[in-house]
């Protein structure tokens, strides 16, 4: 094969981004393949401004924030036991993986 193969972790929680990065790289390092990464990439904010009370406090405001997490490894030289290896990994539910050859 010898394809590049490239693994997107997202996630609202970073203790289960890098969990399933290390899972990943263990995995795929078993096999003899080369791994780049778990590269972090930028986390994205959103800031929630919302009212307290609708009617009488104007100034009376809470905020919450919402922080995606993500990750980016690079699997080189891989063969088809990475494949079959990365195929029965066990992940978090809430991790999103989105893999490219």
């Amino acid at each position: 094969m010898s394809q590049k193969i490239r693994i997107k972790l997202k996630s609202y929680d970073f203790n289960l981004v890098d969990k399933s990065a290390e899972k990943i790289v263990k995995a795929v390092k078993a096999t003899g393949a080369i791994v780049n990464g778990p590269i972090p990439l930028p986390t994205n904010k959103r800031i929630y401004t919302v009212l307290k009370s609708p009617h009488v406090n104007k100034k009376a405001r809470e905020q919450f924030k919402l922080c995606s997490y993500k990750r980016l490894l690079d699997i080189y030289s891989s063969s088809s036991k990475t494949v079959d290896a990365l195929m029965k990994l066990e992940l978090p539910s809430g991790v999103n993986v989105e893999i490219k050859v």
